[in-house]
């Protein structure tokens, strides 16, 4: 099961350096507004902002 998390952070790091390279990365993909620095910093692989991830669940 670690393995499988490994994987996916990989996964999603990779989709992080493709979204650098299209100029979309730090962008909310729900609200299409930035996401907060801190929250990059935290997380650097989010596709969500705060707001539209507490919305989500």
């Amino acid at each position: 099961q670690l393995a499988i998390r490994q994987e996916k952070f990989i996964r999603d790091l990779k989709n992080a350096l493709i979204r650098i390279e299209n100029k979309t990365y730090g962008v909310c993909r729900v609200t299409g507004q930035l996401i907060n620095k801190e929250r990059l910093k935290l997380v650097p692989h989010a596709t969500l902002s705060m707001e539209a991830k507490n919305k989500q669940q």
